[in-house]
């Protein structure tokens, strides 16, 4: 690398002092921005200048590493463009950006911000508008001025060029030195075990608490690749495969669990509603009610199969628990905070809508918000649906608060039925209880709550409630109108995770829900109730009732069709397996068949959790074994010809405004 002046040699005297100082101040400036940036950073995300302090100085190495980061990215960008001043604006921004959303995450829904957000597309710009408080107002303006105060550097920095060719290099051992770092190349592995990095992709948040931003940012992007597991083969899944069929012989002569005369020769509808942030809000310790706001799911927890399920979400992240749903796959196998519509998900994936396709239904999709949101239109086709009605196909739909009412999504679930010849499975998702709460969208809340809540908490828990109560009344009409109906017909209801009710756990700190806003503190048996959700079931048809103390969502799939008594496909049927031993299971959280907790799968159980690992990564990323061996055509079907053929554009009248109640101006939603 050479400055592009004249040799020394020919410089006269008296600039080469200026030459001196301009080769000075291009090294502080390369140097001490990249510090700055990284402390900056770091406040940002923490909050407070005592806890950077302390980090910084605890972990002087990890700092430094985040700072050669920094320092990459800045080099990089001044390769391209050339100026000090306008490189460091770019770089300060793009940093301060980064460090804005991850608080941002943290704050809505516990997780940082990782590479995949990236893909989020319109998603990502929705997080802004959902924190507008004092706290982040201070970021953003932070952010703000020190971009400015860095390009202002443009008219005090010396004129410093770099021939070409040094541009060149340093742009490239730059990029280089990034993508290290970012695959974890061996002699970066080298750099980073010397240093003592510790990576914990099972607790993102842990992660970049304890490892800086900037550097568990770049390390995340490997986990993008879900790495191969070691027990993965042809050999391994053949065993599986064998083993399964073995397994369905022994259950061959199983007593069914659903009367066959009930259901008078027909195959019963199956509506799953996934219900946005359903929960029970009259769990919350100390907190009472004026009134029950959801009677319908207190009745049918005493009269219907009913009990909880385990999800691996809080307050966001909903396609994921459709995708544990419909698919039978866990996200504890994935990377930390991964969005598999997102990023895996782009071939056909054996789901429960082409097990039912394959059964003689008609499998569709509903869900009551835009249908690019979490790419769901591109993702229901892979996974079998044969239709998806988003938004853009209801037609002068009810409002209510920012979104498409529940009420509205419950008339569509009649029609669509009423007007189908074939039976149908309905995987339904509605919208209208999303966050924020922090506004009476309804006007007056019906629902007042009683306890030791600060007036904001007081306000938000009474909105949940208010849209939880209509979540709840909308499954009522179902089964008002399913009851009257000649259709055998089964509606299993649930909601996604959690709600977040306020920022830090707010609410539930406040109720002594849990005892800390600090998640990594939580004992096993918070993080059991801040991830168990109400699951209810209802049938116009004779079915025993069960109880079912807890089910993670991958499970679901399999237990319904064990009680509709219907063949599971393989994948299924190996789920029912391990759910006999192991119900509940997330990444840092596994509950036993005598629902006693752990933090990690039981030992005995290890080698059945690693086939479930292995057919599940076959199924994703693999060279599809299981197929070779069981289940043929299920596990290689291939998406439906007709997909949304009856919502093309030109047979859908284009949708107007929907009647309002008490509608204010509609917020985006977050990445949820």
């Amino acid at each position: 690398m050479h400055l592009n002046l004249k040799p020394r040699n020919h410089l006269p005297k008296k600039m080469r002092p200026k030459r001196l100082g301009a080769t000075i101040s291009l090294l502080l400036f390369m140097i001490c921005l990249p510090i700055l940036s990284v402390a900056g950073m770091e406040l940002l995300e923490r909050g407070t200048l005592h806890e950077t302090v302390q980090w910084i100085t605890s972990n002087r190495s990890l700092f430094l590493l985040n700072v050669a980061i920094s320092f990459c990215l800045l080099a990089f960008i001044y390769a391209v463009v050339g100026s000090l001043a306008i490189s460091g604006s770019i770089a300060t921004l793009l940093l301060g950006l980064m460090a804005l959303i991850s608080y941002m995450k943290v704050k809505m829904i516990g997780e940082p911000f990782f590479p995949w957000d990236i893909l989020l597309n319109k998603e990502s710009m929705d997080i802004a508008s959902l924190v507008t408080g004092k706290a982040a107002l201070l970021r953003i303006g932070a952010v703000v001025i020190a971009v400015i105060l860095v390009f202002l550097l443009k008219w005090v920095l010396p004129r410093v060029s770099l021939s070409i060719v040094s541009r060149i290099g340093l742009g490239l051992f730059s990029l280089y030195a990034l993508y290290a770092f970012a695959i974890k190349t061996p002699l970066a592995g080298k750099i980073l075990d010397h240093i003592g990095v510790n990576e914990i992709v099972w607790n993102q948040k842990e992660n970049y608490a304890n490892n800086g931003l900037a550097l568990a940012f770049t390390l995340n992007v490997k986990n993008s690749i879900v790495q191969k597991p070691e027990t993965y083969s042809d050999q391994s899944i053949a065993t599986v495969a064998a083993n399964l069929q073995e397994v369905g012989m022994q259950k061959a002569g199983v007593k069914k669990s659903v009367d066959a005369d009930s259901l008078k020769g027909k195959k019963p509808n199956v509506i799953f509603i996934m219900s946005e942030a359903f929960w029970d809000p009259t769990l919350l310790t100390n907190v009472k009610f004026s009134e029950d706001p959801v009677p319908t799911l207190h009745r049918l927890q005493k009269e219907s199969t009913s009990g909880y399920l385990l999800s691996p979400q809080f307050g966001g992240g909903t396609s994921n628990v459709e995708f544990e749903v419909l698919t039978g796959n866990s996200m504890s196998f994935l990377p930390g905070g991964s969005i598999p519509y997102q990023q895996y998900i782009t071939k056909p994936v054996p789901s429960l809508a082409s097990y039912f396709a394959d059964q003689g239904y008609k499998s569709m999709g509903i869900h009551s918000y835009e249908g690019w949101f979490w790419n769901r239109n591109s993702v229901y086709k892979e996974l079998g649906f044969q239709s998806f009605k988003s938004s853009e196909h209801f037609v002068n739909p009810e409002m209510k608060g920012y979104f498409i009412s529940d009420a509205e999504v419950s008339r569509s679930i009649i029609d669509e039925v009423d007007k189908t010849q074939d039976p149908m499975f309905m995987y339904t998702v509605t919208m209208q209880n999303h966050g924020p709460y922090d506004e009476p969208r309804y006007g007056e809340n019906q629902f007042k709550a009683q306890g030791d809540l600060t007036p904001e908490a007081k306000t938000i828990l009474e909105t949940y409630a208010q849209g939880a109560h209509d979540a709840d009344q909308s499954l009522q009409m179902l089964i008002d109108h399913f009851q009257e109906s000649d259709e055998p017909t089964m509606i299993v209801f649930y909601g996604d995770h959690l709600p977040m009710l306020g920022l830090d756990y707010q609410v539930y700190k406040e109720a002594g829900f849990i005892q800390t806003s600090n998640a990594n503190d939580w004992s096993l048996e918070e993080v059991k109730k801040m991830h168990s959700i109400p699951l209810v079931t209802w049938s116009n048809f004779d079915m025993p009732k069960q109880d079912i103390p807890l089910l993670s969502d991958s499970f679901l799939g399999a237990h319904v069709l064990d009680m509709l008594h219907m063949e599971k496909p393989a994948n299924f049927k190996l789920n029912a397996e391990l759910a006999a031993q192991v119900p509940g299971l997330l990444s840092n959280l596994v509950v036993d068949a005598n629902q006693e907790l752990h933090a990690e799968v039981p030992e005995s159980v290890q080698a059945l959790r690693d086939d479930y690992r292995n057919v599940q990564y076959d199924l994703l990323f693999g060279k599809q074994y299981l197929a070779e061996h069981i289940d043929h055509d299920y596990l290689t079907k291939t998406i439906q010809d007709s997909y949304n053929a009856e919502f093309d554009e030109e047979h859908v009248p284009p949708q107007t405004q929907g009647v309002s109640n008490n509608t204010p101006t509609e917020k985006p939603v977050s990445a949820q």
